[in-house]
């Protein structure tokens, strides 16, 4: 063998040797969505975690930045309810685990109206008190591991998260506590692409369960994104079925057994 070609294949070798070594390092799907659980509570707190009340304010910048009182309520397994109140009105998101309603005063619609099924997918990722990853092979998701890419400084691992519905959200997760950090969502939207960017962070403890109280979201890249603030986290905290349901509507009694 000649020398050019025994350096070639030395080369070669300690390439493959090193891509091997870099990949075995890399963590795994089921070790990252592992060390999500661990790090929010565990799987027994988040489990026993059956409704979250979240209260506290939103700012919007609209010409200045505007305060509003905010209220979000989620309840297992789907079931979620948003209000943003101003001057004695009050708008209403709603998703009772079948179909999404609001009521937008701002917009000159005080009556109750059905939302489409377009406009509801953002409820339906907010009903989950868990999360995109926990239980993603339950809600019929796929989860891939992009290695990490840089979020403010901080080279968070990166998941991508396909739906059954066939929206796609990637999670970013800090490498010191392997909680959300970010969350970009990907959807088509009334025919337009759409990409929604969320930020979390200041997490608290409520039931066992950490919860992020600092929330910025907006289109992606956008400088006047909307913050919500929590200044209280309620855990378990007992909530009637039918704030959740479109106004008037009877829900029926659920079997028991």
């Amino acid at each position: 063998m000649s020398l050019r070609f025994l350096i070639a294949f030395i080369s070669t070798a300690l390439f493959a040797s090193a891509l091997f070594a870099q990949d075995k390092s890399q963590p795994t799907v089921d070790e990252l969505v592992a060390k999500n659980i661990e790090a929010k509570g565990g799987a027994t707190a988040l489990h026993d975690l059956q409704s979250l009340r979240l209260t506290g304010k939103l700012l919007v910048q609209l010409q200045g930045q505007i305060e509003l009182t905010y209220l979000q309520i989620k309840k297992r397994p789907d079931e979620v309810r948003t209000e943003a109140s101003l001057q004695g009105m009050t708008q209403i998101e709603a998703y009772d685990g079948k179909e999404g309603w609001k009521v937008s005063p701002f917009f000159g619609r005080k009556d109750p109206e059905r939302m489409s099924a377009d406009d509801v997918k953002a409820l339906v990722e907010d009903s989950e008190i868990d999360g995109a990853l926990v239980d993603w092979q339950t809600k019929g998701s796929s989860v891939e591991y992009l290695g990490t890419e840089d979020v403010e400084g901080t080279p968070a691992h990166k998941l991508k998260v396909v739906r059954k519905n066939g929206d796609v959200s990637f999670v970013y997760l800090d490498p010191d506590h392997f909680l959300e950090i970010r969350i970009l969502t990907e959807r088509t939207r009334h025919g337009a692409h759409e990409e929604v960017e969320t930020d979390l962070g200041d997490y608290e403890k409520a039931g066992g369960v950490f919860v992020p109280t600092s929330i910025e979201s907006g289109p992606k890249g956008a400088a006047d994104k909307q913050k919500i603030i929590i200044d209280k986290v309620e855990a378990n905290v007992p909530i009637d079925d039918a704030i959740f349901h479109f106004p008037g509507q009877i829900s029926l009694p659920q079997p028991q057994g």
